[in-house]
């Protein structure tokens, strides 16, 4: 299976620079080649959206790699990956959880990996999440608490500057954050 993912994550990272080279509108361009990359990875690669969050996750991987590859900003694309990616995992039948908390996590280990502002990166994901789920027609509370819940372990992974980061950047910046923060500590 991890030869698959790893092949995944690379194809996506391919698709997307070879589609953006030359693109002046990086940020709105990136939600429909990824939204299209999802739908045709998990046509092709239906074992995979048995795997969770795994399928989400390797696509935001690669697609945040192939943005940083072509010298592009990360962070104004994070957006558009989730959404593409949450849309085209929810249309192609992968779960909305899954869907959400994949993408999420992903995007917050990649701006990392990337050395971009993991809560900056957070809180684009958590917003690209729920404007995919609002428009799949999925359930916006949950997708809501999913994706807060997704970026803060994701950071707690990373370490108490990142968490710190996420929470404070996810309470300023996302309506009901801070009271899903909050129930989560009790």
């Amino acid at each position: 299976m991890f030869s698959l993912i790893s092949r995944l994550v690379n194809g996506v990272q391919g698709g997307v620079t070879s589609s953006l080279k030359g693109v002046s509108d990086i940020a709105g361009t990136v939600l429909d080649v990824v939204k299209k990359i999802t739908v045709s990875a998990v046509k092709e690669t239906a074992d995979l959206v048995k795997e969770g969050i795994k399928l989400p996750a390797s696509i935001v991987q690669g697609a945040l790699s192939g943005v940083a590859e072509i010298g592009s900003s990360v962070i104004s694309s994070v957006k558009g990956v989730v959404k593409g990616t949450v849309e085209g995992v929810m249309e192609s039948g992968g779960t909305q959880d899954d869907a959400v908390k994949g993408a999420v996590g992903q995007a917050v280990h990649s701006a990392k990996e990337l050395g971009v502002d993991i809560g900056d990166a957070a809180l684009e994901s958590v917003k690209g999440s729920i404007e995919a789920v609002k428009s799949v027609g999925g359930n916006t509370a949950e997708a809501t608490k999913s994706a807060i819940m997704a970026a803060l372990e994701a950071a707690q992974g990373i370490g108490t500057e990142a968490v710190d980061s996420v929470k404070n950047t996810l309470t300023s910046g996302v309506d009901g954050a801070k009271q899903i923060i909050d129930s989560i500590k009790k």
